[in-house]
């Protein structure tokens, strides 16, 4: 066996410390000594080398022996006086350029060198790229904004590979017609057996694409339930995904939770499932599930994301940002990560910094007087999310700071609420435009009629408001303690309750004081008229006489 085929073994058996050790020795004897190695075989022993190099996690280093490489296969294939013979490795054993480039692109992406990964991958010939070359520099193009470019390299993949399942949803992202996509797909795979769910499938993402998040979630029922796909991890992900962004928190929580019990060691997702139990301030859960997260990884952002939201639970604010920035560290297109560390140095007292996307964004410029960016940010947000319930309501929002936008606002929250009746944020943002403009009885209705399906502590407290308002005060004090008896800290209800006692001492002592010059009047009439009998008396007397 010569010393190139004991490399290859060592390659073959994922040796890679110990082939890293032994290639270094052979490359630098044959630097000494020119006519060691035949030119290609020196280019198949460097080529070896990066790959230990790489398996190591030298990233820098193997681009490096990589380059080397290559630059050693074109001056091999323009010897001339290169010759077959025993130590030279059949041609099946010698790596392509085509794999030497996409190892190359590899080390690029590790580094954080996007630039420089997709220049190495451009250089690769069209006609010569394989289907993970094109998905590479799809993606790579599609981060740039390059969506043309983008578009092109995944139709590509699904010509090679028709069940490329990434790429259709990349496809599908880039704003390509579902029926082209289907169709290019559907071709591809007539006569397989069992793939009637892959219609199904990418329907359910083109609604997501499009925000048609209610037949998303039909679909995706409709797969988890009436096919062979129940319980399938990728269906349960999108349809807690279409769940979220319906504004259905609680049903995306039920999904979440599923995925979690059928699979504790999957991470996708759950950076935004910790979000969610972060919403219902539920710091135990938060805290049992970042410890089975940690327990998978600790160099993924979502363990990280879990952590700071279960310590931004339990007000530990400074270490939730530390754990942000770490989250954002290991993954810096990690949303959660961003809106987790945003959120938290609000509370610092950072109102530039205040949390929630694009919610966040629009109270941020509110507060510095910067009405103008926040109805483009909120307007942008609708265009960009859909016209959901959350989108209108934070358009409404940005309207309502205009006394002269007010009706309009009014409108927009009508049009979020004909959605989701019971979207508790627009329901709370109708009624105080109805206060600011006197329509107590309008708004009263609207409360009367949320609190038959959802009895909050707010609605019962801005009822109270309502009803005070219209010198109700029985039924006003009566909202205001339902309202404490759900939340006996709300300061709202006990400004309220105040108020109304302090009316009632006045209304007394008011009636007290009626009462006392009532008595006054009474007496004074009383002595008036003691008075004029007397004096009629004295007149009757004085005449007899």
């Amino acid at each position: 066996m010569t010393l190139i085929e004991q490399v290859k073994e060592l390659h073959a058996e994922g040796l890679y410390s110990n082939l890293k050790i032994l290639a270094s020795m052979l490359l630098t004897m044959s630097d000494h000594s020119t006519d060691m190695f035949p030119p290609m075989c020196k280019y198949q022993l460097q080529a070896y080398f990066a790959d230990s190099l790489y398996e190591t996690l030298e990233y820098k280093r193997a681009e490096a022996m990589y380059r080397k490489a290559l630059q050693q296969r074109k001056a091999a294939s323009k010897n001339n006086r290169a010759k077959t013979s025993s130590s030279t490795p059949p041609q099946q054993w010698q790596p392509s350029e085509v794999d030497l480039k996409y190892r190359i692109y590899q080390c690029h992406m590790h580094l954080k060198e996007n630039r420089d990964a997709m220049s190495i991958l451009e250089s690769v010939p069209a006609k010569q790229r394989t289907a993970k070359v094109n998905m590479a520099l799809g993606k790579l193009y599609q981060k740039a904004g390059m969506e043309r470019s983008a578009v092109s390299c995944f139709k590509e993949v699904l010509r090679q590979c028709p069940l490329s399942l990434e790429a259709i949803l990349c496809l599908l992202a880039l704003g390509v017609k579902v029926a082209e996509v289907a169709g290019m797909t559907m071709a591809g795979v007539q006569g397989l057996q069992n793939s009637e769910w892959l219609s199904s499938w990418i329907k359910g993402h083109a609604y997501i694409t499009t925000k048609d998040y209610s037949r998303a979630i039909n679909t995706f029922n409709t797969l988890d339930k009436k096919t062979l796909l129940r319980d399938n991890l990728e269906v349960l992900g999108a349809l807690g995904d279409s769940f979220y962004k319906a504004n259905d928190y609680k049903n995306a929580v039920a999904k979440f939770e599923r995925i979690h019990m059928l699979d504790p060691y999957l991470l996708k997702g759950m950076d935004l499932y910790a979000s969610l139990l972060a919403k219902e301030n539920k710091a135990d859960e938060l805290q049992q599930l970042g410890t089975a997260l940690f327990q998978v990884s600790d160099r993924q952002p979502e363990p990280w994301i879990t952590l700071g939201y279960h310590c931004a639970c339990v007000k530990r604010h400074t270490r939730a940002i530390y754990f942000a920035a770490k989250a954002y560290q290991l993954n810096q297109e990690s949303v959660q990560a961003l809106l987790l560390k945003a959120d938290r140095e609000d509370t610092r007292g950072y109102p530039a910094l205040s949390g929630g996307d694009a919610d966040g964004l629009v109270e941020c410029y509110l507060s510095n007087g910067r009405n103008r960016e926040a109805v483009s940010v909120a307007l942008n947000a609708c265009k960009t999310l859909g016209y959901t319930p959350s989108t209108l309501t934070l358009y409404a929002s940005v309207l309502m700071e205009d006394p002269v936008s007010q009706d309009k606002a009014k409108s927009t929250l009508d049009r979020a609420l004909s959605i989701k009746p019971d979207y508790l944020k627009a329901v709370t943002m109708k009624v105080k435009i109805l206060q600011i403009k006197q329509k107590y009885e309008e708004a009263i209705e609207l409360l009367r009629s949320q609190l038959v399906n959802q009895s909050l502590c707010v609605l019962h407290q801005l009822l109270g408001d309502c009803l005070s308002a219209v010198s109700d005060y029985q039924e006003a004090l009566d909202q205001y303690s339902i309202a404490l008896s759900i939340d006996p800290t709300d300061q709202k209800s006990l400004e309220g309750l105040q108020r109304i006692e302090k009316n009632g001492n006045n209304l007394e002592a008011n009636q007290d004081e009626d009462v006392d010059a009532m008595e006054d009047e009474e007496e004074a009439e009383l002595l008036g008229s003691d008075a004029e009998a007397q004096w009629s008396d004295q007149e009757q007397w004085y005449g007899v006489q």
